[in-house]
């Protein structure tokens, strides 16, 4: 069976509940099960507890390696032989370095496509899992469109970042750790790109707490497409654009962020220039951008939460010059 006719995912179909335990029973000795740290009221300014999922303890420094391991699990369970041109993927780099890392694992060769402004300390460690790099001129957009040509000339298997069932129900597996970690009811904040972690985590999560994507302002992908009723494209800039930096949300995250009713919170280059800093300072927690958005988002708008809330800290893939003393 060749990796084309392997039951492909369609593109925007959302992933139930019972996709995302099988992906967690089909993960569950590979990925890391991340810790919290409850931080008492007072310690990051605000009057109440915050609790953070310290996720960026994963593979390779990001929730990523979550999806990208059960698309190449789910891929190998359903073929009688590896895709002929290994897996390719595009990524601002959290998700090349999750793909290159679960590939290697499955003995399968990587190519990851990434725009030209991804940072080396990304681009080191997909480059160290043996992945090729491609760099490609422009924007995440640009890198995907390179990344899907490459599939279909050559049979790799490509592993969307946030618009395959498969990978959101691999992202949607934090979800279910923090169902066992964090009291019913508390609600969850996480950073939005093109969504695949918000959607999954909403997914394992529906019924029992709140989850609250925080998008920067410069990078407003899921707000324009949930106030449109659909994805479309954004303008993107700013400090986190190599993690959230996706012109539009994926087709997945905008179906669950509107059948949720969620409104998404947006946050500014200085709020999260802000809250990176107040993690180091306070907790020494070196967060790259996108990972210290939702912090941004929760002291930028207590109001929202206040008995208090659970923040994902997703990644750390960032070099620690430039955070703050």
């Amino acid at each position: 069976m060749n990796a084309q006719n392997a039951r492909p995912a369609q593109p925007g179909a959302v992933p139930s509940r019972n996709d995302i335990v099988s992906a967690a029973g089909r993960i569950r000795d590979v990925v890391r099960r991340t810790p919290v740290m409850h931080v008492a009221a007072g310690e990051l300014g605000l009057p109440v507890p915050v609790t953070l999922k310290l996720e960026f303890l994963q593979h390779t420094g990001s929730f990523k390696v979550r999806g990208a391991s059960n698309a190449v699990a789910f891929l190998r369970s359903s073929e009688r032989g590896a895709p002929t041109g290994g897996v390719c993927c595009a990524s601002g780099g959290n998700h090349g370095a999750a793909v290159a890392w679960a590939a290697r694992r499955a003995n399968l060769p990587a190519t990851v496509f990434v725009p030209g402004f991804s940072p080396r300390a990304k681009t080191d460690v997909i480059e160290s899992l043996g992945a090729r790099l491609r760099r490609v001129e422009g924007f995440y957009s640009d890198a995907l469109a390179a990344g899907q040509d490459h599939a279909r000339r050559t049979g790799a298997f490509h592993i969307d970042a946030y618009d395959d069932p498969r990978t959101v129900a691999g992202q949607g597996t934090l979800g279910l750790e923090l169902a066992e970690q964090i009291p019913e009811g508390q609600p969850v904040l996480v950073g939005c790109g093109g969504g695949g972690l918000y959607a999954g985590v909403a997914l394992a999560l529906e019924g029992r707490n709140r989850v609250i994507a925080a998008e920067p302002s410069s990078a407003p992908s899921l707000t324009a497409a949930l106030a449109a009723g659909e994805p479309v494209d954004v303008e993107v800039g700013g400090i986190a654009l190599d993690s959230l930096g996706a012109r539009r949300a994926g087709r997945i995250a905008t179906a669950v962020g509107l059948s949720h009713r969620m409104r998404t919170l947006t946050v500014t280059d200085e709020d999260i220039a802000a809250a990176r800093a107040l993690l180091w300072q306070r907790l020494r927690i070196v967060a790259e951008p996108g990972g210290a958005t939702p912090l941004a988002a929760l002291l930028a708008h207590p109001e929202h939460f206040p008995d208090g809330a659970t923040v994902v800290v997703s990644g750390a893939n960032t070099a620690p010059s430039g955070i703050g003393s």
